[in-house]
């Protein structure tokens, strides 16, 4: 089996695997959905397993892209809420568009994305830390001029 049709076997078969579980009815099968999806989203978060899924020739697919396309109810409150990782979401976003899923394939991309998103996670970390410090300082002198 050559490795274009591998991918498209693997990516035919989890699509596949994710159908029949929408079609069980009981809450096992809700559950384990629920959980399946929410774990393969917060992936998406990954620049690098992007890129190995552009690699593999995933994003190929039609009907691994239709997946996709289906998964952005997670950006509702009602399921967004359930996210360790909402970056995620924004991933989600761009993947709906062939451009982007085509440049994952280069490994540079996946690393551009990924030092971006460290950029921005320390620039969150510091703004939040002064912005915890100023609330801080702000009850403190509130209970001082109470007293």
């Amino acid at each position: 089996m050559t490795q274009i049709e591998k991918s498209t076997f693997e990516s035919i078969t989890w699509v596949q695997f994710l159908l029949f579980l929408s079609y069980m009815s009981d809450d096992t099968g809700n559950r384990l959905r629920f959980q399946l999806e929410l774990e393969f989203v917060q992936c998406l978060a990954n620049p690098n397993y992007l890129n190995f899924l552009a690699q593999r020739g995933y994003f190929k697919d039609k009907a691994f892209v239709n997946y996709l396309k289906y998964l952005l109810y997670w950006k509702e409150p009602e399921y967004a809420k359930y996210l360790k990782y909402p970056q995620c979401l924004h991933m989600l976003e761009l993947l709906q568009y062939e451009h982007f899923r085509k440049e994952l394939v280069n490994a540079q991309c996946a690393k551009f994305i990924d030092e971006q998103q460290i950029l921005h996670w320390q620039h969150y970390s510091r703004k939040r830390m002064r912005l915890q410090q100023a609330l801080a300082e702000q009850q403190q002198q509130n209970n001082t001029s109470v007293k």
